[in-house]
């Protein structure tokens, strides 16, 4: 490939898309997006980043929204081989990191079974970016030295096949990703594993978007508060003490919970400006659950 060719035509590049805010790219996702020929994306992956793509690039949405898939896996597989063997430049755009429950093994082992050149460019993981939303640290020295990413979807009418046992350690940082519909079970089966009822939570819809939501709230209420709250939004979960407030998470009493309201995104003048009434309305919406004991207001 030419050192000034970002796609060599033929090749497929799998791309991680980040978050959703466009400005979270990494800047060689943003090269990879410009000079594809197809771009095959997710169906969380926003207007905002697709219109890097070329005016004349093809677009193909293949859905892989949480209970709302457009394409099954190996229809997505053959048309990524398909497009490859065109000649094509094609870029598969995943939110998040390709590589972090992106279903990214599957894609690569189709297109390498068909001696296809296949790549990862690296993008930013939700909980990640939810971290820096919230002014947190994943990680908190003597509070949580490890950090766990679990995903929550299972087949329709499966019950979560996870090792609660491992996860349910106190010293760690839980970060659930698809976590809304089976809130009621990641409650019931952490806290039958030894992890407290009190266990901090905080709970991030739309990550790193405009109308980003937070609450914070603990794990016994997880379930009414991620009703209340997520109404059928991404929803990402992160437990343990580390996502309490910085003078809670180093000293959390017994039982209780102190939790003071988390900076917000979009808090800022000039370009983050056009967050504010979102965030404001995140703001009320929180304060009337904190008012129904469901969470701690933001």
């Amino acid at each position: 490939m030419p050192p000034d060719e970002v796609i060599a035509p033929g090749s497929v590049w799998l791309v991680g898309a980040g978050p959703g805010d466009p400005d979270l790219l990494t800047r060689k996702a943003e090269r990879l997006i410009a000079a594809a020929d197809i771009i095959f994306h997710d169906a969380l992956v926003g207007l905002a980043i697709l219109d890097l793509a070329a005016g004349d690039a093809e677009r193909v949405s293949v859905g892989k929204r949480s209970g709302r898939h457009s394409k099954a896996q190996p229809s997505i597989n053959a048309m990524l081989v398909e497009a490859a063997l065109a000649g094509k430049r094609v870029v598969r755009l995943k939110g998040g990191d390709p590589a972090l429950f992106g279903r990214a093994a599957e894609e690569l082992d189709a297109l390498r079974a068909a001696g296809i050149p296949a790549r990862i460019c690296p993008g930013i993981t939700t909980a990640s970016a939810a971290a820096a939303s919230a002014g947190i640290s994943l990680s908190l020295r003597g509070v949580a030295r490890r950090v766990q990413f679990v995903t929550a979807h299972s087949r329709r009418g499966a019950g979560l096949d996870l090792d609660w046992t491992a996860l349910a350690d106190e010293g760690a940082t839980l970060a659930i990703y698809m976590g809304r519909d089976a809130a009621a079970e990641i409650s019931r089966s952490l806290i039958d594993a030894g992890l407290a009822p009190a266990t901090p939570v905080l709970i991030l819809c739309n990550v790193s978007l405009p109308d980003e939501r937070q609450l914070r709230t603990r794990l016994d209420l997880l379930p009414l508060a991620t009703n209340a709250f997520a109404e059928g939004l991404p929803t990402l979960i992160l437990i343990g003490a580390a996502v309490a407030d910085p003078g809670a998470a180093r000293s959390l009493p017994s039982g209780s919970v102190g939790l003071d309201p988390l900076p917000q995104a979009g808090t800022r003048g000039g370009a983050d400006e056009h967050r504010q009434v979102p965030i404001e309305r995140a703001r009320v919406r929180s304060r009337r659950l904190a008012d129904r004991g469901v969470g701690f207001p933001v």
